[in-house]
């Protein structure tokens, strides 16, 4: 298992400590020291979409001007905004076996982990 995200974001704070607190190893990928791992956005795309990859609830994006947000209309167009912009990736992505999760509440970690 392999969680992806930036270490002093809040949501990843939270799922850090539930996985520990449920005695659940995670390795760790920190975009800001490791840099975004393109290939890994690509599988989650394929399985979430690549739009919920990018946080437009974030102040990251809200930040960046309208015409660089309206530009971004294709798969190809986030990802190299993601890869210039890493604070702008919903976090945290986790990988459970090859199956891709976005986001942490306490709910969807005990639904990903009953089975």
């Amino acid at each position: 298992m392999k969680m992806y995200g930036i270490p002093n974001c809040d949501t990843v704070k939270k799922a850090r400590t539930w996985l520990a607190g449920h005695k659940f190893e995670v390795e760790f990928h920190d975009y800001k020291k490791q840099g975004v791992p393109l290939d890994v956005l690509k599988k989650a795309a394929k399985q979430l979409g690549w739009e919920p990859l990018i946080n437009k609830k974030g102040p990251t994006w809200r930040k960046q001007p309208d015409e660089l947000k309206d530009s971004i209309t294709t798969q190809k167009a986030g990802f190299e905004f993601l890869e210039a912009t890493p604070s702008a990736i919903k976090r945290p992505l986790l990988d459970v076996n090859g199956t891709y999760y976005l986001g942490f509440s306490a709910e969807q970690y005990q639904e990903i982990f009953k089975k």
